[in-house]
């Protein structure tokens, strides 16, 4: 898979390589300033790819946005990512316009051997303006991803959900919890971004907040930060959370559920907790992240079913709601009865153009559960598009997310 899409990748790069020196070519007559702009656009290019691939890294990742990452990192991603996207709308109508070439000639052969002066189809007068059209389909990832990296990514939505329970005690009857996932800390979701994030999520006034992982990206060193900015989440019920595949990877779940608690936030690891209303009491749990697929640095964390020690968490009658990073498991939550998952881990897809069809989503590679609220026998789940980024700090008709969920009686 990983070979496959770098083939595309390099295929795509070798693709706008040609585009942009025939763009040259039409702009700029003098040869010897062809040759100049070419070269100069070949060396950033290629020193753009050295710094980020090549070069030393620095110690600690930000968790402000430098001059170095916005303009050394966050262009190179932009290009990757849209030129790729460009390259696979470019495929399909370079051979549209293939064909249409092969079926002109074959037409003109024909007339030409007919002696006939039969009038040409019509959409051979509109192939100009057809090529034109393909060059801005080509070109409108470009546009689509500035907009994803200056508006949409930072264009928080607060999603309000009623979630119906049918076991519900009344003491929680209008119960409202306050899911954020997926921060990523880091020069793109900075621990300032983070703060005004969580005075948002405080001004909801939800009785619970859920995290529900990946607070980190690659660099150990950004959860005290991360923590710092945490800390002044509040809620009358408690704030609670589990971790995602990054703490995992990097291996700080220790050192954070450690750091976390001395702020106040409980991450729960095959854990519960109850939490208590009016005599009454519904069942919080949380898992560490899991995975059924190798995946990651380490491939880390196989199991052979998932939640496998989550039976004896369960309170047989009892509300059951669980935390867990990774969607793929509620199949299985569902099968134990845990009444409504929670997670997190697919940024909804980050960039996706689900509007045109559901599987042009990259997060669906890894789960069927993407976005939104999902329900089933035996239960419920909603996965939360999270607040930050990853890779590319674009996103696309997937904006991040702080979620409302408010159980009632139904």
């Amino acid at each position: 898979m990983e070979s496959a899409l770098l083939l595309v990748l390099l295929a795509s790069q070798i693709f706008w390589a040609r585009r942009v020196r025939n763009g040259i070519q039409r702009l700029i007559q003098n040869r010897a300033w062809q040759r100049r702009l070419g070269v100069a656009a070949l060396v950033g290019y290629l020193l753009l790819l050295a710094y980020n691939f090549l070069g030393d890294r620095p110690s600690a990742e930000p968790t402000h946005l430098t001059w170095r990452a916005a303009l050394l990192q966050a262009p190179l991603w932009w290009w990757l990512c849209c030129s790729l996207l460009g390259f696979l709308i470019a495929i399909p109508l370079e051979l549209a316009q293939r064909i249409a070439a092969a079926v002109r000639w074959a037409y003109q052969r024909a007339a030409s051997a007919s002696g006939a002066a039969a009038p040409a189809p019509l959409f051979f007068a509109r192939r100009r303006f057809l090529g034109r059209a393909a060059w801005a389909l080509t070109g409108a990832p470009f546009v689509a991803g500035a907009y994803g990296i200056f508006y949409e990514r930072l264009d928080l939505e607060i999603t309000q959900r009623r979630i119906k329970l049918p076991r519900l005690p009344r003491a929680f009857d209008g119960f409202r919890i306050a899911q954020l996932s997926d921060f990523h800390i880091g020069p793109f979701m900075t621990a300032e971004a983070i703060r005004r994030y969580v005075a948002i999520a405080n001004g909801l006034k939800a009785d619970l907040v859920a995290l529900t992982g990946d607070f980190i990206t690659w660099d150990a060193s950004t959860q005290f930060p991360l923590a710092d900015a945490l800390a002044g989440l509040q809620a009358p019920f408690g704030v609670y959370g589990c971790l995602g595949n990054h703490e995992m990877w990097v291996r700080i779940e220790s050192s954070i559920t450690r750091l976390f608690a001395r702020c106040g936030i409980r991450i729960l690891r095959q854990e519960r907790v109850e939490i208590r209303s009016g005599g009454e009491s519904i069942n919080l749990l949380g898992v560490d992240y899991q995975t059924r697929s190798p995946m990651g640095p380490r491939n880390q964390r196989l199991v052979r079913e998932y939640l496998e020690r989550a039976a004896p968490l369960l309170v047989p009658g009892a509300i059951n709601i669980l935390l867990s990073h990774n969607p793929n498991t509620f199949d299985r939550a569902a099968e134990l009865g845990i009444d409504l998952s929670l997670a997190g881990h697919t940024h909804g897809g980050q960039v996706t153009l689900e509007f045109v069809h559901p599987y042009l989503c990259p997060a669906r590679l890894i789960t069927s559960y993407v976005r939104g609220w999902y329900g089933k026998p035996g239960g419920q789940l909603y996965v939360n598009r999270g607040i930050g980024t990853i890779f590319c700090p674009i996103r696309f008709c997937s904006p991040p997310e702080i979620a409302v969920l408010e159980l009632v009686r139904g």
